[in-house]
C-alpha cells in the first residue's frame, strides 16, 4: 500500500534535487502552456497512486521554479536543509496535529524545546511564548493580536468579548518602507492599513526615531508601534535600541519587531550590531523558511507576555481536554502540522555556530555579488549591503526589461523593486548552498545581459 507511492515520490525528489545545481532556474512558462499539461477533467474511476505522482512529476516539471537552488536570489527564499527536508517527511508521515498535547505529546514536547533554542540564539527573552505558523505574514498577525489584545485590556476592553465597536482602539505607527504583510496584518486585525500613521525612514529605510518621538508626543491613548530588523529592499533595520528608547516613554504602548529574515542577524556575531536592541521589544515576527533553511510552513510569533497571546488564540469545547500552556493557545490555528520539528533538527545539525556560519556566509556573498555587479560601468548598487540584500540599478536598461531577460537566460533568477522612485533588480542571498561560484557565474550572466541590452 506504501511502498509504491512513497518510492515514486522519492524518485521525484531525487531527480529534482540532483538537477537543483544546474537546471535553469525560472524561465517563464506561459499559463495556458503549463494548464493544458495538467489533465482537468475529474475522472469517474480512480487511478494507481503511483501512477497519478508519476504524472504528475512529468506535468509539473517545466512549471517549476528552482527556488531551493543556488542561484535563487528573487526573494529572501532560503532553500531546504537536507535534515530539515528529512524532518519534514517525517511530519508528513507522522500526521500528528498538534493542538493540544493529549493530540501528539511528542511533538508538543519538540515545540517546547525549539522555542526555547529560539529564544536563546536569537536573545530573546527566555520568558516569552513562541508560536509555530505558517510564514512571516501569521507571525505577523499573531504578535499584533497579542496587542491588541493587551492594550485594549489595559483600558478594561475586552476585545475577544466585545469586538472592536467602540473600543478606544491603539494608534498605530509604521516605518516609511513597513513590509506589506505589516499592513495586511492591520487589516485583519480592524486596526486598518490606511489609519497607521507612517514614520518617515533614512535613505536605508531605517525609522527615524526623533520624528517617531514626535509624532507620539502628539497622541493621546494606547499606541502600537511596528518597526522592522531587516528592510525587504535594502536588509537595513531600525534603530531598535533607540525606538524602544522613544517607546518606552510612553506607558501604554507595544513594540512589535517585524524581523522576518533581518532578526537572523542576532544569532550571528559579526553582525548582531545590526539590531541592537531586539530584545526590548514585545513582540516578534520570525520566518526559518528564509534564513534557517526549513521548507516553507515553519515561522515563529514570539510574544513577552505569554498570557497576552494566549488571551488572543485559546479556545475550548465541551469534546477538548485543553491545557493552560497546549500549543494551540499560542496559534491562530487549531488543526495544524507538527511545524517545529525542522526547525528543530535544522537547529540541532547546524548548532549555534552553524547558524552564525550560515548568515555570515550569505553577507559576505551578497557584498561579493555588489562588489562584481558595481564594477560594471552601466551597473549603481543603490543600498548599503551590511546584510543580504542588494539593489542594481541598471544605468542605461529598464530594470523590468533586465530583470525579464535575467529569467529567459536561466542562470540566476533576481526579482524587481522600486527604491526611492528608481525601478531596481533586487538580489536576495539567503539559500545554504550558494557558493561564491554561484555568485560570480551569476554576475557575470547579469552584466553580458545589461552589455547586450544597452546596444
Amino acid at each position: 500500500m506504501w511502498d509504491e507511492p512513497l518510492d515514486e515520490a522519492r524518485r521525484f525528489a531525487d531527480r529534482w534535487l540532483a538537477g537543483l545545481g544546474e537546471r535553469p532556474v525560472g524561465r517563464p512558462v506561459a499559463d495556458t502552456a503549463m494548464r493544458a499539461r495538467i489533465d482537468d477533467r475529474l475522472p469517474d474511476a480512480g487511478a494507481p497512486a503511483e501512477s497519478v505522482l508519476a504524472e504528475l512529476a512529468a506535468a509539473l516539471e517545466p512549471g517549476l521554479v528552482a527556488s531551493a537552488g543556488p542561484r535563487y536570489f528573487g526573494f529572501v527564499t532560503g532553500g531546504a536543509l537536507p535534515v530539515a527536508l528529512g524532518a519534514d517527511w517525517m511530519v508528513a508521515a507522522a500526521d500528528q496535529n498538534v493542538a493540544v498535547r493529549v493530540m501528539s505529546p511528542a511533538m508538543a514536547a519538540i515545540e517546547d524545546v525549539t522555542a526555547g533554542w529560539v529564544l536563546d540564539l536569537l536573545g530573546l527573552p527566555a520568558e516569552a511564548a513562541v508560536g509555530f505558523v505558517t510564514g512571516a505574514q501569521m507571525a505577523t498577525v499573531s504578535g499584533l493580536a497579542a496587542a491588541r489584545h493587551a492594550l485594549l485590556a489595559a483600558e478594561g476592553w475586552d476585545v475577544g468579548a466585545d469586538g472592536l465597536a467602540g473600543a478606544p482602539v491603539p494608534t498605530v505607527l509604521v516605518g516609511a518602507h513597513a513590509h506589506a504583510t505589516v499592513l495586511q496584518a492591520l487589516r485583519l486585525l480592524g486596526f486598518g492599513a490606511d489609519r497607521a500613521v507612517r514614520v518617515p525612514a533614512d535613505d536605508q529605510g531605517r525609522m527615524r526615531p526623533d520624528v517617531l518621538r514626535d509624532l507620539l508626543a502628539a497622541i493621546d491613548g494606547p499606541v502600537l508601534v511596528c518597526a522592522q530588523a531587516g528592510q525587504v529592499d535594502t536588509g537595513a533595520s531600525d534603530p531598535l535600541d533607540a525606538v524602544a528608547d522613544v517607546v518606552g516613554e510612553r506607558s501604554r504602548a507595544w513594540l512589535h519587531v517585524d524581523g522576518a529574515f533581518g532578526l537572523w542577524a542576532a544569532a550571528a556575531p559579526a553582525r548582531r550590531h545590526l539590531v541592537t536592541g531586539v530584545e526590548r521589544a514585545d513582540s516578534w515576527a520570525v520566518d526559518a523558511h528564509k534564513w534557517l533553511n526549513v521548507p516553507y510552513d515553519g515561522a515563529m510569533a514570539v510574544v513577552r507576555d505569554p498570557a497576552a497571546l494566549a488571551a488572543a488564540f485559546s479556545s475550548t469545547a465541551a469534546y477538548i481536554t485543553m491545557g493552560a500552556d497546549d500549543p494551540s493557545g499560542r496559534v491562530p490555528e487549531s488543526s495544524r502540522r507538527a511545524r517545529a520539528l525542522p526547525v528543530h533538527a535544522a537547529l540541532r545539525h547546524l548548532g549555534r555556530s552553524g547558524v552564525a556560519d550560515l548568515v555570515e556566509r550569505c553577507c559576505v556573498l551578497a557584498r561579493q555579488a555588489a562588489d562584481e555587479l558595481g564594477r560594471h560601468p552601466g551597473i549603481a548598487i543603490l543600498n548599503d549591503v551590511e546584510l543580504n540584500q542588494v539593489l542594481v540599478a541598471p544605468r542605461d536598461v529598464d530594470a523590468g526589461v533586465l530583470a525579464r531577460a535575467i529569467a529567459e537566460d536561466g542562470t540566476c533568477w533576481a526579482g524587481t523593486s522600486v527604491w526611492h522612485g528608481r525601478s531596481v533588480v533586487r538580489l536576495s542571498v539567503s539559500n545554504w548552498s550558494t557558493t561564491p561560484e554561484d555568485i560570480t557565474r551569476s554576475t557575470a550572466a547579469i552584466t553580458a545581459l545589461v552589455d547586450r541590452l544597452s546596444r
